[in-house]
């Protein structure tokens, strides 16, 4: 125990660091981490159940908006649970640079948007923060080594300091260098949650800080893609880009000094305190009366503060002679006053400040999934925004909002049942609104669960669409109000391992960029059909095939462009050769895409932008040959990235037969990742 208190003071005094240095830096939040321990691919998860073993465990976790208790994850299938981005996204070149969905995914949120979310995938956030309760103090260390100067690291531990109180903590470095110049990146992000309820059952505190603080290098793309064949460059680094100069990367994987590039910092602060009215219960046992509370009515308050300091930076390097690409800027940007002597900045910085009071209400005491939820929010809004050449302004803003909930996850587990509603009164986002209802039910065991739903949102466009943001750069243009309606359904068999889903999106007054710099809302009313299929097969015994595979069609005049098919597929072995505490998988993953307009990506902006120009296609589907396997709480993996890029080519043989994903930004060449996940029970 004493051991455990030590553990405690550590983290709580790193914690109070780290957010103190966020908030001077106007930095912050979040990660999604897997928890790894004992067990196996289709097996009972050791860290689920109590064993008598020396190191058993239980725990579990809910999230902040349910009230469901979940296990950890201990697949070894699905890597991109353990390093970003997920398989269906696409990155300029190297982790940790800005990256997008190759599957439509619209904005489905009403509100206030800073509209800069080209490394969303990177950061920690609230949503997905986990509150434990474990019976024993529980740690992971990650770390991942890989080729191009590639360094993660993820720690996280959890325990109870009281039976009714727990925390948790984690944080992440990632670092690369890239294969190109000027792509390194350096994400720092870092996680604090608490969860305490009292011996009464009747209040609950729950506490989330949350920040991250990314920087990553911009380049522009590459000049020529015939430079990529050419005798003149041996190494990718040396590729002329369009901005970041020529100098070849610097390989210290610790370094974060980035000249020309993009620096985003944002942390959020919550606090949300719960009281209940309702019935006492308790059961009494040989040695011990359990207390047992049965709401009835529940009063919520949630305070949440969030920092948001988006930034742009362009500088000449004095060191090694290079002036500022005035050119590149006067051409793509229309910013034609420049020099070479100049610097350019952009930045929005933000302060939110938000207070919600609510109400709920249980019909059935027993169950605590059935609940009718109705509230009111306030929301302070406060931006400042900066060029290089003066102040462009700031802003002062309120937002008045009412939201209602109701849920029902029936007693016989049948049906479930969600729909949930938000309307802006008044102040900066005044007429928005979402609404969301979703029905599921268990059929059988052999059709298994079907959902269907409709969501319907209408939002004022992200603020960088806005002229008072340092990112808008076009003439003044009015935006209206954009509307998606989503109507979808999907059948889930767990027995066949089979997910089928379909989405139908009606849009208009889409927002969007049209160019490097040039704002554009398409008032035309159009739609898209998105079908969507996972299934498991088993080829023979322990070999399985993997698939997830998108059909994504495109009706009426549309800026947006997508690939007609998108399929992820993984094939390989899954077993433990006999051996009781060893669990491996090991095969090939290959994600293939039919031919399409790729989005270009504006550095300046920090926008993709539609064009039409450009038809990227593959040489071959990307290829990654892996090894997972895992002994008791120790997951292990080995991985051989983008094989599909060998070839002979003019400068001998090589990994350079590379595919883009996007115009002038090509994919990078072989890589090889090493790394574990180590879990300890104390």
């Amino acid at each position: 125990m004493k051991r455990s208190r030590i553990i405690i003071i550590i983290i709580l005094s790193g914690c109070l660091l780290a957010f103190s240095k966020g908030v001077q830096a106007q930095g912050s939040p979040f990660s999604k981490f897997q928890g790894v321990g004992g067990g196996g691919e289709g097996k009972k998860d050791s860290l689920a159940h109590r064993s008598g073993l020396e190191d058993s465990i239980t725990i579990n976790f809910r999230y902040l908006d349910s009230s469901r208790y979940r296990k950890l994850d201990s697949s070894l299938f699905n890597f991109s649970k353990l390093v970003p981005p997920p398989r269906t996204y696409i990155d300029l070149g190297n982790l940790g640079t800005p990256s997008r969905d190759l599957v439509f995914s619209p904005r489905m949120v009403s509100g206030w948007d800073a509209g800069l979310h080209g490394l969303d995938t990177y950061t920690f956030n609230v949503p997905e923060t986990r509150f434990y309760n474990t019976t024993r103090p529980y740690s992971t260390l990650g770390y991942l080594q890989g080729s191009k100067n590639e360094l993660m690291v993820d720690l996280f531990h959890t325990q109870n300091i009281k039976p009714n109180w727990n925390f948790a903590f984690e944080y992440r470095f990632l670092n690369s260098v890239g294969t190109f110049n000027n792509q390194h990146s350096n994400d720092n992000n870092y996680r604090f949650s608490s969860w305490y309820q009292s011996r009464s059952k009747r209040y609950q505190n729950f506490v989330v800080i949350v920040g991250s603080k990314l920087q990553v290098g911009e380049n522009g793309g590459i000049k020529s893609a015939s430079d990529l064949d050419s005798n003149s460059y041996s190494l990718g680094a040396t590729l002329p880009t369009q901005i970041g100069g020529n100098t070849i990367a610097n390989g210290n994987p610790f370094s974060t000094n980035i000249a020309t590039g993009t620096k985003y910092a944002t942390g959020t602060f919550l606090m949300r305190q719960q009281y209940d009215l309702g019935q006492k219960d308790s059961i009494v046992t040989d040695s011990t009366v359990i207390p047992l509370f049965y709401p009835r009515l529940r009063i919520e308050h949630t305070l949440t503060y969030s920092t948001y300091d988006f930034n742009f930076i362009d500088q000449p390097d004095p060191l090694n002679s290079q002036p500022l690409d005035s050119a590149y800027y006067a051409s793509f940007y229309n910013l034609k006053s420049l020099t070479g002597s100049d610097t350019i900045v952009r930045r929005d910085n933000w302060k939110i400040l938000t207070n919600d009071f609510s109400l709920y209400q249980f019909p059935d005491s027993k169950n605590a999934q059935q609940f009718i939820k109705v509230g009111a929010s306030y929301e302070s809004l406060k931006g400042f925004f900066d060029t290089s050449y003066t102040l462009k302004g700031a802003v002062s803003s309120y937002n008045l909002f009412l939201h209602g909930e109701y849920r029902n996850k029936t007693r016989n587990q049948k049906w479930d049942i969600e729909a949930n509603g938000k309307l802006y009164l008044s102040g900066f986002n005044s007429g928005d609104y979402n609404a969301y209802i979703s029905l599921k039910r268990y059929i059988s065991r052999q059709v298994g669960y079907l959902q269907v739903g409709f969501q319907d949102v209408s939002r004022t466009p992200s603020f960088t669409f806005n002229p008072e943001s340092s990112f808008y750069l076009d003439q003044f243009h009015k935006f209206n109000k954009e509307n998606t309606t989503n109507i979808f359904a999907s059948l889930e068999q767990p027995q066949h391992h089979l997910i089928l889903k379909g989405s139908y999106y009606l849009i208009s007054n889409y927002s969007y960029y049209s160019d490097y710099y040039k704002a554009s809302q398409e008032s035309t009313l159009f739609n898209l059909l998105q079908i969507s299929l996972e299934k498991q097969i088993t080829i023979y015994r322990h070999w399985k095939w993997w698939t997830q595979t998108y059909l994504q069609q495109v009706a009426g005049a549309s800026p947006v462009n997508v690939p007609l098919v998108l399929s992820n597929n993984r094939v390989g072995y899954v077993g433990n050769f006999g051996f009781r505490n060893l669990n491996i998988s090991f095969g090939l993953e290959i994600r293939y895409f039919t031919p399409y307009k790729a989005d270009g990506y504006a550095p300046l902006t920090g926008q993709f932008f539609t064009q039409k120009d450009t038809t990227i296609s593959q040489h071959l589907p990307d290829i990654t040959g892996y090894l997972h396997f895992r002994v008791r709480s120790l997951t292990a993996y080995v991985r051989t990235e983008n094989l599909n890029t060998m070839r002979i080519g003019p400068n001998g043989f090589g990994f350079s037969n590379y595919n883009f994903v996007g115009p002038n930004y090509p994919s990078p060449g072989l890589l090889i990742r090493v790394g574990f996940s180590w879990g300890f029970v104390d």
